[in-house]
Protein backbone atom coordinates (compact mmCIF):
# COMPACT_ATOMS: atom_id res chain seq x y z
CA UNK A 1 0.00 0.00 0.00
CA UNK A 2 0.93 3.25 0.08
CA UNK A 3 -0.07 7.08 0.24
CA UNK A 4 -0.69 9.94 -2.26
CA UNK A 5 2.99 10.89 -1.36
CA UNK A 6 4.32 8.17 -1.84
CA UNK A 7 2.92 7.52 -5.40
CA UNK A 8 4.04 11.02 -6.07
CA UNK A 9 8.30 10.52 -4.94
CA UNK A 10 8.01 7.31 -6.96
CA UNK A 11 6.31 8.57 -10.01
CA UNK A 12 7.97 12.05 -10.63
CA UNK A 13 11.35 12.33 -12.89
CA UNK A 14 11.68 8.69 -12.67
CA UNK A 15 11.34 5.83 -15.09
CA UNK A 16 8.45 4.40 -13.75
CA UNK A 17 5.68 3.15 -16.00
CA UNK A 18 2.78 3.41 -15.25
CA UNK A 19 0.80 -0.36 -15.52
CA UNK A 20 -2.36 -1.91 -13.90
CA UNK A 21 -2.47 -4.88 -11.56
CA UNK A 22 -3.40 -8.14 -12.06
CA UNK A 23 -6.90 -8.39 -10.24
CA UNK A 24 -6.88 -12.58 -10.81
CA UNK A 25 -4.09 -14.14 -8.78
CA UNK A 26 -6.31 -14.87 -5.59
CA UNK A 27 -9.96 -15.80 -4.73
CA UNK A 28 -12.45 -12.76 -4.61
CA UNK A 29 -13.00 -13.21 -0.85
CA UNK A 30 -9.39 -12.93 -0.35
CA UNK A 31 -8.99 -9.61 -2.14
CA UNK A 32 -12.13 -8.35 -0.32
CA UNK A 33 -10.24 -8.98 3.17
CA UNK A 34 -7.18 -6.93 1.73
CA UNK A 35 -9.44 -4.11 0.66
CA UNK A 36 -10.82 -4.05 4.57
CA UNK A 37 -6.86 -4.49 5.70
CA UNK A 38 -6.33 -1.23 3.43
CA UNK A 39 -9.02 0.55 5.29
CA UNK A 40 -7.98 0.00 8.74
CA UNK A 41 -3.68 1.07 7.07
CA UNK A 42 -5.78 4.47 5.87
CA UNK A 43 -9.27 5.17 7.20
CA UNK A 44 -11.78 6.85 5.11
CA UNK A 45 -11.71 10.22 7.02
CA UNK A 46 -8.12 10.57 5.82
CA UNK A 47 -9.55 11.50 2.30
CA UNK A 48 -11.70 14.39 3.81
CA UNK A 49 -9.35 17.19 4.10
CA UNK A 50 -7.48 19.15 2.11
CA UNK A 51 -4.21 20.70 2.94
CA UNK A 52 -2.38 22.91 0.54
CA UNK A 53 1.19 21.40 0.12
CA UNK A 54 4.33 23.62 1.32
CA UNK A 55 6.31 24.92 -2.24
CA UNK A 56 2.93 24.61 -4.38
CA UNK A 57 3.37 26.14 -7.34
CA UNK A 58 1.78 29.15 -8.50
CA UNK A 59 -1.56 27.59 -10.20
CA UNK A 60 -0.92 30.47 -12.60
CA UNK A 61 2.81 28.67 -13.28
CA UNK A 62 1.39 25.23 -13.81
CA UNK A 63 -1.12 26.84 -16.47
CA UNK A 64 0.99 28.51 -18.37
CA UNK A 65 3.38 25.22 -18.51
CA UNK A 66 0.48 23.54 -19.79
CA UNK A 67 0.41 25.52 -23.02
CA UNK A 68 4.26 25.04 -23.72
CA UNK A 69 4.19 23.42 -26.99
CA UNK A 70 0.70 24.37 -27.97
CA UNK A 71 -0.48 26.54 -30.80
CA UNK A 72 1.32 29.46 -29.23
CA UNK A 73 -1.64 32.42 -30.89
CA UNK A 74 -4.54 29.99 -29.09
CA UNK A 75 -3.39 30.85 -26.23
CA UNK A 76 -6.11 33.70 -25.77
CA UNK A 77 -8.81 32.01 -26.88
CA UNK A 78 -7.91 29.01 -23.63
CA UNK A 79 -7.51 31.84 -21.23
CA UNK A 80 -10.71 33.39 -22.36
CA UNK A 81 -12.80 30.22 -22.19
CA UNK A 82 -11.36 29.25 -17.95
CA UNK A 83 -12.00 32.68 -17.11
CA UNK A 84 -15.90 32.55 -17.35
CA UNK A 85 -16.25 31.10 -14.65
CA UNK A 86 -14.44 28.52 -11.39
CA UNK A 87 -15.97 25.69 -12.94
CA UNK A 88 -15.08 26.39 -16.36
CA UNK A 89 -11.62 27.26 -15.32
CA UNK A 90 -11.29 24.24 -13.20
CA UNK A 91 -12.18 22.30 -16.88
CA UNK A 92 -8.73 23.50 -17.59
CA UNK A 93 -6.86 22.34 -14.82
CA UNK A 94 -6.23 19.16 -14.42
CA UNK A 95 -2.64 19.86 -14.07
CA UNK A 96 -3.00 21.50 -11.51
CA UNK A 97 -5.25 19.22 -9.70
CA UNK A 98 -2.79 16.15 -10.63
CA UNK A 99 0.48 17.51 -8.79
CA UNK A 100 -2.13 18.12 -5.87
CA UNK A 101 -3.98 14.61 -5.55
CA UNK A 102 -0.54 13.22 -5.63
CA UNK A 103 -0.19 14.40 -1.96
CA UNK A 104 -3.27 12.99 -1.25
CA UNK A 105 -3.94 9.62 0.51
CA UNK A 106 -4.76 6.83 -1.71
CA UNK A 107 -4.86 2.77 -1.37
CA UNK A 108 -2.40 2.21 -3.97
CA UNK A 109 -5.25 0.26 -5.79
CA UNK A 110 -5.15 1.27 -9.50
CA UNK A 111 -7.62 1.30 -12.24
CA UNK A 112 -7.29 2.81 -16.02
CA UNK A 113 -8.15 5.91 -14.39
CA UNK A 114 -10.26 9.20 -16.78
CA UNK A 115 -7.46 11.46 -15.79
CA UNK A 116 -9.95 14.42 -15.90
CA UNK A 117 -13.10 13.31 -14.71
CA UNK A 118 -14.92 16.09 -14.28
CA UNK A 119 -19.14 16.18 -14.81
CA UNK A 120 -18.43 17.66 -18.42
CA UNK A 121 -16.32 14.93 -19.53
CA UNK A 122 -19.60 12.42 -19.22
CA UNK A 123 -22.41 11.90 -21.92
CA UNK A 124 -24.61 10.53 -24.15
CA UNK A 125 -23.68 8.93 -27.62
CA UNK A 126 -24.68 6.15 -29.82
CA UNK A 127 -23.23 3.11 -30.07
CA UNK A 128 -21.89 1.18 -33.21
CA UNK A 129 -25.26 -1.06 -32.72
CA UNK A 130 -27.29 2.88 -32.98
CA UNK A 131 -28.38 2.37 -28.95
CA UNK A 132 -27.73 5.54 -26.90
CA UNK A 133 -25.46 4.66 -23.74
CA UNK A 134 -24.30 7.21 -21.04
CA UNK A 135 -20.54 7.02 -20.64
CA UNK A 136 -17.54 9.19 -20.15
CA UNK A 137 -16.40 10.82 -23.03
CA UNK A 138 -12.95 12.20 -22.71
CA UNK A 139 -9.69 10.86 -22.29
CA UNK A 140 -7.05 12.68 -23.41
CA UNK A 141 -5.18 12.17 -20.08
CA UNK A 142 -6.42 8.57 -19.29
CA UNK A 143 -3.64 6.61 -17.31
CA UNK A 144 -3.15 3.25 -14.67
CA UNK A 145 -3.72 5.54 -11.60
CA UNK A 146 -5.09 5.62 -8.04
CA UNK A 147 -8.80 4.78 -8.67
CA UNK A 148 -9.19 7.47 -6.07
CA UNK A 149 -8.23 10.56 -8.05
CA UNK A 150 -11.01 10.63 -10.26
CA UNK A 151 -13.56 9.85 -7.97
CA UNK A 152 -12.54 13.43 -5.95
CA UNK A 153 -11.98 15.58 -9.47
CA UNK A 154 -15.57 14.34 -10.56
CA UNK A 155 -17.30 15.37 -6.91
CA UNK A 156 -14.98 18.54 -6.78
CA UNK A 157 -16.62 19.45 -10.33
CA UNK A 158 -19.92 19.00 -8.57
CA UNK A 159 -19.49 21.63 -5.88
CA UNK A 160 -18.41 23.90 -8.51
CA UNK A 161 -21.10 23.34 -10.81
CA UNK A 162 -23.58 23.76 -8.32
CA UNK A 163 -22.06 26.85 -6.91
CA UNK A 164 -21.77 28.07 -11.01
CA UNK A 165 -25.63 27.77 -10.62
CA UNK A 166 -26.34 29.57 -7.54
CA UNK A 167 -27.28 26.97 -5.49
CA UNK A 168 -26.89 26.67 -1.70
CA UNK A 169 -23.96 24.99 -0.38
CA UNK A 170 -25.70 21.96 0.80
CA UNK A 171 -26.97 20.96 -2.37
CA UNK A 172 -22.78 21.13 -3.43
CA UNK A 173 -22.17 18.53 -0.54
CA UNK A 174 -25.21 16.30 -1.43
CA UNK A 175 -24.24 16.02 -4.80
CA UNK A 176 -20.61 15.75 -3.91
CA UNK A 177 -21.42 12.73 -1.29
CA UNK A 178 -24.26 11.00 -4.17
CA UNK A 179 -20.94 10.68 -6.39
CA UNK A 180 -19.13 8.55 -3.45
CA UNK A 181 -22.18 6.61 -2.44
CA UNK A 182 -22.97 5.46 -6.03
CA UNK A 183 -19.62 4.40 -6.44
CA UNK A 184 -19.31 2.73 -2.92
CA UNK A 185 -22.81 1.12 -3.79
CA UNK A 186 -22.13 0.13 -7.51
CA UNK A 187 -18.58 -1.14 -6.78
CA UNK A 188 -20.01 -3.55 -4.27
CA UNK A 189 -22.38 -5.05 -6.55
CA UNK A 190 -19.63 -4.84 -9.19
CA UNK A 191 -17.51 -7.22 -6.39
CA UNK A 192 -19.67 -10.36 -7.10
CA UNK A 193 -20.05 -10.20 -10.68
CA UNK A 194 -17.84 -12.30 -13.04
CA UNK A 195 -15.46 -10.19 -15.12
CA UNK A 196 -17.55 -10.56 -18.12
CA UNK A 197 -20.83 -9.56 -16.44
CA UNK A 198 -19.11 -6.41 -15.52
CA UNK A 199 -17.30 -6.23 -19.20
CA UNK A 200 -20.84 -6.40 -20.78
CA UNK A 201 -22.28 -3.71 -18.55
CA UNK A 202 -23.51 -0.44 -19.85
CA UNK A 203 -25.62 2.38 -18.53
CA UNK A 204 -28.86 3.18 -20.68
CA UNK A 205 -29.48 6.63 -21.80
CA UNK A 206 -33.46 6.02 -21.33
CA UNK A 207 -32.81 4.93 -17.58
CA UNK A 208 -31.00 8.35 -17.20
CA UNK A 209 -33.91 10.27 -17.98
CA UNK A 210 -36.59 8.36 -16.29
CA UNK A 211 -33.91 8.80 -12.95
CA UNK A 212 -35.04 12.89 -13.76
CA UNK A 213 -37.41 13.38 -11.31
CA UNK A 214 -38.53 16.76 -13.01
CA UNK A 215 -41.41 15.69 -15.95
CA UNK A 216 -40.36 19.08 -17.57
CA UNK A 217 -36.76 18.50 -17.76
CA UNK A 218 -37.45 15.36 -18.75
CA UNK A 219 -39.60 16.60 -21.54
CA UNK A 220 -36.58 18.59 -22.85
CA UNK A 221 -33.85 15.84 -22.43
CA UNK A 222 -36.18 13.47 -24.50
CA UNK A 223 -36.71 16.96 -27.27
CA UNK A 224 -33.13 17.16 -26.83
CA UNK A 225 -32.22 13.25 -27.59
CA UNK A 226 -35.05 13.16 -30.53
CA UNK A 227 -32.85 16.35 -32.10
CA UNK A 228 -29.74 15.31 -31.80
CA UNK A 229 -30.38 12.09 -33.25
CA UNK A 230 -31.40 13.54 -36.24
CA UNK A 231 -28.88 15.69 -37.05
CA UNK A 232 -26.93 13.07 -38.71
CA UNK A 233 -23.62 14.06 -40.65
CA UNK A 234 -24.97 13.36 -43.97
CA UNK A 235 -28.14 15.51 -43.42
CA UNK A 236 -27.08 18.25 -40.52
CA UNK A 237 -23.12 18.58 -39.82
CA UNK A 238 -21.88 18.11 -43.75
CA UNK A 239 -24.44 20.85 -44.65
CA UNK A 240 -23.83 23.07 -42.37
CA UNK A 241 -19.84 22.61 -42.09
CA UNK A 242 -18.91 22.39 -45.69
CA UNK A 243 -19.53 24.35 -48.83
CA UNK A 244 -18.55 23.61 -52.37
CA UNK A 245 -15.43 25.39 -53.58
CA UNK A 246 -13.71 24.73 -57.28
CA UNK A 247 -15.22 21.44 -57.78
CA UNK A 248 -14.16 20.16 -53.90
CA UNK A 249 -15.79 19.86 -51.05
CA UNK A 250 -13.75 21.98 -48.55
CA UNK A 251 -15.08 23.17 -44.85
CA UNK A 252 -16.29 26.44 -43.99
CA UNK A 253 -14.47 28.96 -42.15
CA UNK A 254 -15.96 30.00 -38.81
CA UNK A 255 -13.00 31.44 -36.85
CA UNK A 256 -11.59 31.12 -34.02
CA UNK A 257 -13.32 27.86 -33.45
CA UNK A 258 -13.05 26.56 -37.48
CA UNK A 259 -10.09 27.48 -40.12
CA UNK A 260 -7.66 26.52 -42.35
CA UNK A 261 -4.41 26.96 -42.50
CA UNK A 262 -2.71 29.58 -44.95
CA UNK A 263 -0.85 28.74 -48.02
CA UNK A 264 1.98 26.55 -48.44
CA UNK A 265 1.29 25.48 -44.33
CA UNK A 266 -2.60 24.46 -45.57
CA UNK A 267 -0.98 22.38 -48.12
CA UNK A 268 1.66 20.78 -45.83
CA UNK A 269 -0.70 20.26 -43.16
CA UNK A 270 -3.03 17.93 -45.88
CA UNK A 271 -0.14 16.18 -47.08
CA UNK A 272 1.14 15.66 -43.61
CA UNK A 273 -2.87 14.33 -42.85
CA UNK A 274 -2.39 12.26 -45.62
CA UNK A 275 0.72 10.59 -44.57
CA UNK A 276 -0.90 10.33 -41.08
CA UNK A 277 -3.71 8.19 -42.27
CA UNK A 278 -1.24 5.32 -43.32
CA UNK A 279 -0.59 4.61 -39.95
CA UNK A 280 -3.89 4.96 -38.38
CA UNK A 281 -5.56 2.45 -40.43
CA UNK A 282 -3.10 0.01 -39.42
CA UNK A 283 -4.55 0.91 -35.86
CA UNK A 284 -8.34 -0.21 -37.69
CA UNK A 285 -9.71 -3.54 -37.34
CA UNK A 286 -9.36 -5.37 -40.23
CA UNK A 287 -13.14 -5.16 -41.03
CA UNK A 288 -13.05 -1.32 -40.48
CA UNK A 289 -10.00 -0.70 -42.58
CA UNK A 290 -12.14 -2.14 -45.33
CA UNK A 291 -14.30 0.68 -44.48
CA UNK A 292 -12.22 3.42 -44.07
CA UNK A 293 -10.72 2.71 -47.77
CA UNK A 294 -13.88 3.52 -49.13
CA UNK A 295 -13.45 6.99 -48.14
CA UNK A 296 -11.35 9.69 -49.59
CA UNK A 297 -9.85 12.81 -48.08
CA UNK A 298 -11.51 16.22 -49.07
CA UNK A 299 -10.31 18.41 -46.74
CA UNK A 300 -8.86 19.14 -43.34
CA UNK A 301 -9.04 22.17 -41.20
CA UNK A 302 -7.98 23.00 -37.98
CA UNK A 303 -11.15 22.82 -35.37
CA UNK A 304 -11.15 24.27 -31.82
CA UNK A 305 -12.42 22.36 -29.16
CA UNK A 306 -13.31 22.36 -25.01
CA UNK A 307 -11.16 24.34 -22.58
CA UNK A 308 -8.08 22.16 -21.88
CA UNK A 309 -7.90 21.21 -25.22
CA UNK A 310 -7.36 24.20 -26.70
CA UNK A 311 -3.91 24.99 -27.90
CA UNK A 312 -3.04 21.35 -28.75
CA UNK A 313 -3.65 20.42 -32.46
CA UNK A 314 -6.95 19.52 -33.06
CA UNK A 315 -8.75 19.91 -36.77
CA UNK A 316 -11.00 17.88 -38.77
CA UNK A 317 -10.83 15.80 -41.74
CA UNK A 318 -14.03 15.36 -44.11
CA UNK A 319 -13.94 12.18 -46.05
CA UNK A 320 -16.14 11.81 -49.19
CA UNK A 321 -17.42 8.22 -50.68
CA UNK A 322 -18.91 7.51 -53.97
CA UNK A 323 -22.57 9.67 -54.67
CA UNK A 324 -20.68 12.62 -51.36
CA UNK A 325 -21.52 10.08 -48.86
CA UNK A 326 -19.38 11.93 -45.75
CA UNK A 327 -17.40 11.23 -43.16
CA UNK A 328 -16.04 13.68 -40.63
CA UNK A 329 -13.23 12.59 -38.30
CA UNK A 330 -11.73 14.31 -36.06
CA UNK A 331 -8.03 14.46 -34.94
CA UNK A 332 -6.86 15.45 -31.67
CA UNK A 333 -3.73 15.72 -30.99
CA UNK A 334 -2.00 13.65 -27.73
CA UNK A 335 0.54 14.80 -25.32
CA UNK A 336 1.37 13.36 -22.20
CA UNK A 337 -1.46 12.29 -19.40
CA UNK A 338 -1.29 15.55 -16.52
CA UNK A 339 -1.03 12.36 -14.64
CA UNK A 340 2.33 10.55 -15.77
CA UNK A 341 4.57 12.95 -12.94
CA UNK A 342 2.79 11.27 -10.61
CA UNK A 343 1.70 8.21 -11.56
CA UNK A 344 4.39 6.88 -14.03
CA UNK A 345 5.16 6.84 -17.52
CA UNK A 346 2.71 5.45 -19.92
CA UNK A 347 3.69 1.82 -21.28
CA UNK A 348 2.88 3.55 -25.27
CA UNK A 349 5.37 5.49 -27.23
CA UNK A 350 2.85 6.93 -28.76
CA UNK A 351 0.18 8.44 -26.66
CA UNK A 352 -2.64 8.68 -29.12
CA UNK A 353 -2.17 4.81 -28.65
CA UNK A 354 -2.34 5.48 -24.99
CA UNK A 355 -5.66 7.52 -25.62
CA UNK A 356 -7.17 4.88 -27.96
CA UNK A 357 -5.91 1.86 -25.60
CA UNK A 358 -7.09 3.34 -22.12
CA UNK A 359 -10.65 4.71 -24.19
CA UNK A 360 -11.45 0.97 -25.09
CA UNK A 361 -11.07 -0.52 -21.13
CA UNK A 362 -13.16 2.42 -19.83
CA UNK A 363 -15.78 2.63 -21.98
CA UNK A 364 -18.02 0.48 -22.47
CA UNK A 365 -18.64 0.94 -26.23
CA UNK A 366 -16.40 3.20 -28.59
CA UNK A 367 -16.43 4.36 -32.28
CA UNK A 368 -15.61 2.17 -34.82
CA UNK A 369 -13.07 4.67 -36.40
CA UNK A 370 -11.22 5.23 -32.99
CA UNK A 371 -7.70 4.86 -33.88
CA UNK A 372 -4.21 6.52 -33.26
CA UNK A 373 -1.44 7.58 -35.78
CA UNK A 374 1.75 9.88 -35.26
CA UNK A 375 2.69 12.99 -37.94
CA UNK A 376 6.17 13.52 -40.19
CA UNK A 377 7.07 16.18 -37.03
CA UNK A 378 6.42 13.94 -34.49
CA UNK A 379 3.22 14.73 -33.10
CA UNK A 380 0.88 12.10 -31.68
CA UNK A 381 -2.37 12.05 -32.69
CA UNK A 382 -5.91 10.33 -32.17
CA UNK A 383 -9.05 10.10 -34.63
CA UNK A 384 -12.25 9.64 -33.69
CA UNK A 385 -15.91 10.19 -35.84
CA UNK A 386 -16.72 13.94 -35.15
CA UNK A 387 -20.40 14.23 -33.33
CA UNK A 388 -21.38 10.58 -33.85
CA UNK A 389 -24.95 10.92 -32.16
CA UNK A 390 -23.42 13.07 -29.38
CA UNK A 391 -26.10 14.21 -26.45
CA UNK A 392 -24.11 17.20 -24.53
CA UNK A 393 -25.22 17.73 -20.93
CA UNK A 394 -26.70 21.29 -20.03
CA UNK A 395 -26.05 21.59 -16.33
CA UNK A 396 -26.77 25.02 -16.42
CA UNK A 397 -30.47 23.71 -16.29
CA UNK A 398 -29.87 21.69 -13.02
CA UNK A 399 -31.57 22.78 -9.22
CA UNK A 400 -30.14 21.43 -6.15
CA UNK A 401 -32.09 17.88 -6.13
CA UNK A 402 -31.39 17.44 -10.38
CA UNK A 403 -27.54 17.98 -9.42
CA UNK A 404 -27.84 15.36 -6.63
CA UNK A 405 -29.06 13.31 -9.06
CA UNK A 406 -26.96 13.22 -12.11
CA UNK A 407 -24.44 12.61 -9.87
CA UNK A 408 -25.85 9.39 -8.52
CA UNK A 409 -25.45 8.37 -12.23
CA UNK A 410 -22.53 9.44 -12.85
CA UNK A 411 -20.57 7.56 -9.65
CA UNK A 412 -22.53 4.55 -10.77
CA UNK A 413 -20.70 5.18 -14.82
CA UNK A 414 -17.11 5.53 -13.01
CA UNK A 415 -17.56 2.58 -10.58
CA UNK A 416 -18.68 0.30 -14.13
CA UNK A 417 -15.48 2.10 -15.58
CA UNK A 418 -13.25 1.24 -12.80
CA UNK A 419 -14.16 -1.97 -12.00
CA UNK A 420 -13.45 -3.12 -16.26
CA UNK A 421 -9.84 -2.68 -15.31
CA UNK A 422 -9.62 -2.70 -11.56
CA UNK A 423 -9.83 -5.16 -8.87
CA UNK A 424 -13.65 -4.24 -7.46
CA UNK A 425 -13.49 -6.82 -4.72
CA UNK A 426 -10.44 -4.91 -3.44
CA UNK A 427 -11.97 -1.50 -4.12
CA UNK A 428 -15.49 -2.53 -2.42
CA UNK A 429 -13.64 -4.37 0.56
CA UNK A 430 -12.29 -0.77 1.06
CA UNK A 431 -15.37 1.28 0.71
CA UNK A 432 -17.36 -1.22 3.44
CA UNK A 433 -21.18 -0.77 3.77
CA UNK A 434 -20.29 2.37 5.37
CA UNK A 435 -20.96 5.95 4.60
CA UNK A 436 -17.91 7.22 6.15
CA UNK A 437 -16.33 7.21 2.68
CA UNK A 438 -19.37 9.51 1.31
CA UNK A 439 -18.83 11.81 4.07
CA UNK A 440 -14.99 12.54 3.53
CA UNK A 441 -15.77 12.98 0.10
CA UNK A 442 -18.50 15.30 0.44
CA UNK A 443 -15.95 17.71 2.57
CA UNK A 444 -12.77 17.17 0.59
CA UNK A 445 -14.83 18.13 -2.24
CA UNK A 446 -15.85 21.67 -0.61
CA UNK A 447 -12.44 22.20 0.47
CA UNK A 448 -10.95 21.98 -2.90
CA UNK A 449 -13.20 23.75 -4.78
CA UNK A 450 -12.62 26.38 -1.96
CA UNK A 451 -9.14 26.23 -3.67
CA UNK A 452 -10.07 26.05 -6.95
CA UNK A 453 -12.17 29.35 -6.50
CA UNK A 454 -8.81 31.16 -4.97
CA UNK A 455 -6.97 29.41 -8.05
CA UNK A 456 -8.87 30.94 -9.83
CA UNK A 457 -9.04 34.69 -8.67
CA UNK A 458 -5.25 34.55 -9.25
CA UNK A 459 -5.51 33.14 -12.39
CA UNK A 460 -8.02 36.11 -13.25
CA UNK A 461 -5.48 38.58 -11.25
CA UNK A 462 -3.09 37.55 -14.09
CA UNK A 463 -5.64 38.25 -16.82
CA UNK A 464 -5.72 41.76 -15.68
CA UNK A 465 -2.54 42.71 -15.02
CA UNK A 466 -1.81 41.90 -18.86
CA UNK A 467 0.25 38.63 -18.03
CA UNK A 468 -2.40 36.51 -19.78
CA UNK A 469 -3.85 38.04 -23.13
CA UNK A 470 -7.37 36.96 -23.71
CA UNK A 471 -9.54 36.26 -26.94
CA UNK A 472 -12.48 39.09 -27.70
CA UNK A 473 -14.16 36.04 -29.71
CA UNK A 474 -14.19 32.72 -27.68
CA UNK A 475 -15.76 31.12 -30.54
CA UNK A 476 -18.52 29.65 -28.27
Amino acid sequence: MDTGSEEKKAGAGSSTTASLHDNTVSPRDDRRDRGKILHEAIPHASHSKWVKPEGRPSPVDIIEKTHEGRIAELAPLRWGRMLISPFTFYRGTAAIMAYDLATTPATGVRVQACGDCHMLNFGAFATPERNIIFDLNDFDETLPAPWEWDLKRLAVSFVLGVRDNGLKDKYAQGAAEAVAKAYRKKMAEYSKKSILDIWYDRIDWEAVIQKTSDPELQKKIKAKTEKSMKRTIQGHYFPKMSELHDGRYIFKDNPPALYHLKGEESEKFREDTLAAFQQYRSSLQDDKQRLFDRYKLSDVAIKVVGVGSVGTCCAVALMLAPDTEPLILQLKEAKASVLEPYAGKSEFENHGQRVVAGQRIIQSASDIFLGWTKFSDGRHFYLRQLRDGKIKLEPELWDGPRMQEIAEVMGIVLARAHARSGDAAVISGYLSDESTFDEAIGSFAMAYADQAEKDYEEFAAAVRSGRLPVAEDLGL
